[in-house]
Protein backbone atom coordinates (compact mmCIF):
# COMPACT_ATOMS: atom_id res chain seq x y z
CA UNK A 1 0.00 0.00 0.00
CA UNK A 2 1.38 3.54 -0.75
CA UNK A 3 1.56 5.75 2.49
CA UNK A 4 -0.65 9.31 2.23
CA UNK A 5 1.61 12.59 1.10
CA UNK A 6 1.48 13.52 5.05
CA UNK A 7 3.22 10.85 6.30
CA UNK A 8 6.22 10.73 4.26
CA UNK A 9 6.46 14.41 4.62
CA UNK A 10 6.60 13.94 8.09
CA UNK A 11 8.83 10.96 7.93
CA UNK A 12 10.93 13.17 5.61
CA UNK A 13 10.81 16.16 8.14
CA UNK A 14 12.04 13.65 10.90
CA UNK A 15 14.96 12.54 8.99
CA UNK A 16 15.76 16.20 7.78
CA UNK A 17 15.58 16.99 11.79
CA UNK A 18 17.47 14.12 12.89
CA UNK A 19 20.43 13.22 10.70
CA UNK A 20 21.92 10.82 12.77
CA UNK A 21 18.73 8.47 13.79
CA UNK A 22 18.28 6.27 10.69
CA UNK A 23 22.34 5.57 11.16
CA UNK A 24 21.75 5.30 15.07
CA UNK A 25 18.84 2.85 14.21
CA UNK A 26 21.19 0.15 12.41
CA UNK A 27 23.64 0.18 15.08
CA UNK A 28 22.09 -1.88 17.54
CA UNK A 29 23.73 -5.60 18.00
CA UNK A 30 22.12 -8.66 16.63
CA UNK A 31 22.77 -10.39 19.63
CA UNK A 32 20.08 -8.29 21.21
CA UNK A 33 17.41 -9.93 19.63
CA UNK A 34 18.99 -13.29 17.93
CA UNK A 35 17.25 -15.54 20.95
CA UNK A 36 13.40 -14.15 19.80
CA UNK A 37 11.30 -16.58 18.58
CA UNK A 38 8.18 -16.98 17.05
CA UNK A 39 5.38 -19.02 19.32
CA UNK A 40 2.19 -20.20 18.03
CA UNK A 41 -0.42 -18.33 20.74
CA UNK A 42 -3.66 -20.00 19.79
CA UNK A 43 -6.26 -20.64 18.96
CA UNK A 44 -5.68 -24.72 17.89
CA UNK A 45 -8.90 -25.20 16.30
CA UNK A 46 -10.62 -25.32 12.97
CA UNK A 47 -7.68 -25.83 10.53
CA UNK A 48 -6.36 -23.23 8.08
CA UNK A 49 -6.66 -19.09 9.02
CA UNK A 50 -6.89 -16.52 5.95
CA UNK A 51 -9.02 -14.10 7.96
CA UNK A 52 -7.26 -12.03 10.75
CA UNK A 53 -7.84 -8.50 11.68
CA UNK A 54 -6.10 -5.94 14.75
CA UNK A 55 -8.26 -2.79 15.80
CA UNK A 56 -5.86 0.33 15.77
CA UNK A 57 -8.10 2.01 18.86
CA UNK A 58 -7.39 -1.09 20.64
CA UNK A 59 -3.74 -2.40 20.37
CA UNK A 60 -4.94 -5.46 22.79
CA UNK A 61 -7.90 -6.68 20.72
CA UNK A 62 -7.29 -9.17 17.70
CA UNK A 63 -10.02 -11.42 15.85
CA UNK A 64 -8.99 -14.41 13.85
CA UNK A 65 -11.40 -17.19 12.06
CA UNK A 66 -10.32 -20.23 10.66
CA UNK A 67 -11.53 -21.82 7.77
CA UNK A 68 -13.92 -24.26 9.47
CA UNK A 69 -13.84 -23.09 13.19
CA UNK A 70 -15.70 -19.76 13.60
CA UNK A 71 -14.76 -16.26 14.95
CA UNK A 72 -12.62 -15.86 17.59
CA UNK A 73 -11.44 -12.82 19.40
CA UNK A 74 -8.66 -11.93 22.68
CA UNK A 75 -8.64 -8.89 25.19
CA UNK A 76 -5.11 -9.76 26.42
CA UNK A 77 -2.88 -9.47 23.59
CA UNK A 78 -3.57 -13.39 22.33
CA UNK A 79 -3.04 -15.04 25.68
CA UNK A 80 -6.49 -15.85 25.61
CA UNK A 81 -9.10 -16.50 22.83
CA UNK A 82 -12.90 -16.27 23.11
CA UNK A 83 -15.07 -18.28 20.81
CA UNK A 84 -18.09 -15.33 19.61
CA UNK A 85 -19.25 -17.03 16.38
CA UNK A 86 -20.28 -20.37 17.76
CA UNK A 87 -24.67 -19.65 17.64
CA UNK A 88 -24.27 -18.67 13.94
CA UNK A 89 -24.99 -21.35 11.11
CA UNK A 90 -21.44 -21.36 9.16
CA UNK A 91 -18.63 -22.09 10.71
CA UNK A 92 -16.33 -21.36 7.98
CA UNK A 93 -14.67 -17.58 7.26
CA UNK A 94 -13.06 -16.94 4.33
CA UNK A 95 -12.91 -12.97 4.97
CA UNK A 96 -13.31 -10.28 8.52
CA UNK A 97 -12.74 -6.63 8.61
CA UNK A 98 -13.40 -4.10 11.61
CA UNK A 99 -14.76 -1.11 10.34
CA UNK A 100 -11.26 1.54 11.25
CA UNK A 101 -13.86 4.47 12.07
CA UNK A 102 -15.97 2.03 14.57
CA UNK A 103 -14.43 -0.99 16.28
CA UNK A 104 -17.54 -1.86 17.21
CA UNK A 105 -18.77 -2.82 14.14
CA UNK A 106 -17.28 -6.34 12.14
CA UNK A 107 -18.27 -7.53 8.91
CA UNK A 108 -17.84 -11.91 8.42
CA UNK A 109 -18.05 -13.33 4.88
CA UNK A 110 -17.92 -17.39 5.75
CA UNK A 111 -16.78 -20.09 3.07
CA UNK A 112 -12.78 -19.92 2.95
CA UNK A 113 -12.34 -18.91 -0.67
CA UNK A 114 -9.76 -21.32 -0.96
CA UNK A 115 -9.92 -23.55 -4.49
CA UNK A 116 -8.47 -26.61 -2.74
CA UNK A 117 -10.16 -30.60 -2.89
CA UNK A 118 -10.65 -30.19 0.95
CA UNK A 119 -12.97 -26.95 2.09
CA UNK A 120 -15.72 -25.96 3.86
CA UNK A 121 -18.34 -23.24 2.29
CA UNK A 122 -20.50 -20.82 3.80
CA UNK A 123 -23.95 -19.39 3.91
CA UNK A 124 -23.13 -15.15 3.55
CA UNK A 125 -22.49 -12.15 5.32
CA UNK A 126 -22.38 -10.98 8.99
CA UNK A 127 -22.05 -8.04 10.72
CA UNK A 128 -21.73 -7.69 14.37
CA UNK A 129 -22.46 -3.62 15.77
CA UNK A 130 -21.34 -4.51 19.24
CA UNK A 131 -17.53 -6.50 19.03
CA UNK A 132 -18.75 -9.53 18.33
CA UNK A 133 -21.13 -10.37 21.38
CA UNK A 134 -24.29 -10.75 18.91
CA UNK A 135 -24.17 -11.07 14.99
CA UNK A 136 -26.74 -10.57 12.09
CA UNK A 137 -27.04 -12.08 8.87
CA UNK A 138 -27.21 -9.20 5.86
CA UNK A 139 -27.78 -11.95 2.93
CA UNK A 140 -25.44 -13.50 0.13
CA UNK A 141 -26.61 -16.84 1.28
CA UNK A 142 -25.71 -18.13 -2.37
CA UNK A 143 -22.32 -16.46 -2.38
CA UNK A 144 -20.78 -19.76 -0.88
CA UNK A 145 -16.95 -18.46 -0.55
CA UNK A 146 -16.58 -15.40 0.19
CA UNK A 147 -12.83 -14.11 0.05
CA UNK A 148 -12.38 -10.42 1.36
CA UNK A 149 -14.26 -7.25 3.06
CA UNK A 150 -12.82 -4.25 2.54
CA UNK A 151 -14.74 -0.67 4.41
CA UNK A 152 -14.35 2.24 4.02
CA UNK A 153 -12.00 4.13 6.51
CA UNK A 154 -14.16 7.25 7.32
CA UNK A 155 -17.83 5.38 6.31
CA UNK A 156 -18.51 2.28 8.17
CA UNK A 157 -21.62 1.81 6.03
CA UNK A 158 -19.66 1.62 2.99
CA UNK A 159 -18.45 -2.03 2.45
CA UNK A 160 -17.06 -3.85 -1.05
CA UNK A 161 -17.65 -7.81 -1.09
CA UNK A 162 -15.38 -9.78 -3.19
CA UNK A 163 -17.24 -13.30 -3.75
CA UNK A 164 -15.36 -16.26 -5.21
CA UNK A 165 -18.60 -18.01 -5.72
CA UNK A 166 -19.68 -21.53 -5.57
CA UNK A 167 -16.54 -24.30 -5.80
CA UNK A 168 -18.36 -26.80 -6.97
CA UNK A 169 -20.42 -25.79 -10.36
CA UNK A 170 -21.76 -22.00 -11.87
CA UNK A 171 -23.65 -19.66 -9.95
CA UNK A 172 -24.61 -16.00 -10.48
CA UNK A 173 -24.00 -14.40 -7.24
CA UNK A 174 -20.31 -13.78 -7.35
CA UNK A 175 -17.93 -10.97 -8.23
CA UNK A 176 -17.82 -7.93 -6.59
CA UNK A 177 -20.57 -6.74 -4.75
CA UNK A 178 -20.78 -2.80 -3.22
CA UNK A 179 -22.98 -1.56 0.14
CA UNK A 180 -23.85 1.87 1.15
CA UNK A 181 -25.68 1.32 4.24
CA UNK A 182 -24.34 -1.23 6.38
CA UNK A 183 -24.96 -4.18 4.35
CA UNK A 184 -28.72 -4.13 4.23
CA UNK A 185 -28.67 -3.99 0.90
CA UNK A 186 -26.00 -5.12 -1.85
CA UNK A 187 -25.67 -3.85 -5.54
CA UNK A 188 -22.75 -6.28 -7.97
CA UNK A 189 -20.59 -3.99 -9.04
CA UNK A 190 -18.40 -6.00 -11.15
CA UNK A 191 -19.39 -9.53 -12.69
CA UNK A 192 -18.16 -11.20 -15.89
CA UNK A 193 -19.68 -14.50 -15.81
CA UNK A 194 -21.34 -17.44 -13.96
CA UNK A 195 -17.79 -18.88 -13.37
CA UNK A 196 -15.82 -15.82 -12.67
CA UNK A 197 -15.72 -15.22 -9.60
CA UNK A 198 -14.04 -12.39 -6.89
CA UNK A 199 -10.65 -13.81 -5.22
CA UNK A 200 -9.09 -10.86 -3.81
CA UNK A 201 -10.04 -7.05 -3.24
CA UNK A 202 -7.90 -3.88 -2.02
CA UNK A 203 -9.08 -0.55 -1.57
CA UNK A 204 -6.59 2.35 -1.40
CA UNK A 205 -6.03 3.70 2.07
CA UNK A 206 -5.23 7.46 0.77
CA UNK A 207 -8.22 7.53 -1.73
CA UNK A 208 -11.49 5.04 -0.97
CA UNK A 209 -12.79 6.12 -4.56
CA UNK A 210 -9.69 3.56 -5.62
CA UNK A 211 -10.08 0.02 -6.02
CA UNK A 212 -8.11 -3.54 -7.16
CA UNK A 213 -9.90 -6.65 -7.04
CA UNK A 214 -8.60 -9.76 -8.94
CA UNK A 215 -11.08 -12.40 -10.56
CA UNK A 216 -10.54 -15.78 -10.86
CA UNK A 217 -12.31 -18.60 -13.11
CA UNK A 218 -11.34 -22.01 -10.83
CA UNK A 219 -13.45 -25.21 -10.88
CA UNK A 220 -12.71 -28.02 -8.24
CA UNK A 221 -15.08 -31.35 -9.37
CA UNK A 222 -16.21 -32.69 -5.93
CA UNK A 223 -15.58 -36.46 -6.77
CA UNK A 224 -12.01 -35.69 -7.91
CA UNK A 225 -8.56 -35.30 -6.44
CA UNK A 226 -6.31 -33.55 -9.24
CA UNK A 227 -2.85 -34.19 -9.65
CA UNK A 228 -1.11 -32.64 -12.47
CA UNK A 229 -3.43 -30.44 -13.81
CA UNK A 230 -4.73 -26.34 -13.10
CA UNK A 231 -7.80 -25.75 -11.12
CA UNK A 232 -7.79 -22.65 -13.51
CA UNK A 233 -10.51 -21.72 -16.00
CA UNK A 234 -9.34 -18.80 -18.32
CA UNK A 235 -11.24 -16.25 -18.09
CA UNK A 236 -9.64 -14.05 -14.52
CA UNK A 237 -7.85 -10.85 -14.68
CA UNK A 238 -6.95 -7.47 -12.89
CA UNK A 239 -9.31 -4.88 -12.36
CA UNK A 240 -9.33 -1.51 -11.26
CA UNK A 241 -12.23 1.11 -10.27
CA UNK A 242 -11.51 5.24 -9.75
CA UNK A 243 -14.64 5.78 -8.96
CA UNK A 244 -15.76 3.92 -5.91
CA UNK A 245 -16.59 0.82 -8.07
CA UNK A 246 -19.45 2.31 -10.26
CA UNK A 247 -17.18 1.39 -13.34
CA UNK A 248 -14.09 -1.04 -13.70
CA UNK A 249 -11.41 -1.27 -16.24
CA UNK A 250 -9.30 -4.18 -16.51
CA UNK A 251 -5.65 -3.58 -16.10
CA UNK A 252 -4.10 -5.76 -18.69
CA UNK A 253 -5.30 -8.54 -20.56
CA UNK A 254 -1.69 -10.00 -20.90
CA UNK A 255 -1.18 -11.93 -17.98
CA UNK A 256 0.68 -15.39 -17.81
CA UNK A 257 -0.97 -18.41 -18.48
CA UNK A 258 -2.11 -19.83 -15.52
CA UNK A 259 0.75 -21.92 -13.29
CA UNK A 260 -0.45 -25.94 -13.38
CA UNK A 261 0.47 -28.19 -10.76
CA UNK A 262 2.89 -29.86 -12.53
CA UNK A 263 4.70 -26.76 -13.07
CA UNK A 264 4.61 -25.56 -9.85
CA UNK A 265 6.01 -28.77 -8.95
CA UNK A 266 9.04 -27.81 -10.65
CA UNK A 267 10.03 -24.46 -8.40
CA UNK A 268 13.08 -24.40 -6.36
CA UNK A 269 11.85 -25.84 -2.97
CA UNK A 270 11.42 -23.86 0.43
CA UNK A 271 12.80 -24.27 3.54
CA UNK A 272 10.38 -26.00 5.45
CA UNK A 273 8.80 -23.95 8.22
CA UNK A 274 8.33 -25.66 11.82
CA UNK A 275 4.91 -25.14 13.32
CA UNK A 276 4.86 -25.43 17.40
CA UNK A 277 1.04 -25.41 16.72
CA UNK A 278 1.09 -28.92 15.44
Amino acid sequence: MNASPLRVVGVLGLLLAFPAFSVRAQQYDPKLYSEMRWRCIGPFRGGRTVAISGVPQQPNVFYMAAVNGGVWKTTDFGNTWIPIFDEQTSGSVGALAVAPSDPTILYVGSGEGLQRPDLAVGDGFYKSTDAGKTWTHLGLRDAQQITAIVVDPRNADRVFVSVQGHPYGPNTERGIFRSLDGGKTFEKVLYKDENTGGADLLMDPGNSQVLFAALWAARVAPWEVRNGESFVIPGGGLYKSTDGGSTWKQSRKDFPAPMTWSAASALPSRPAIRSECM
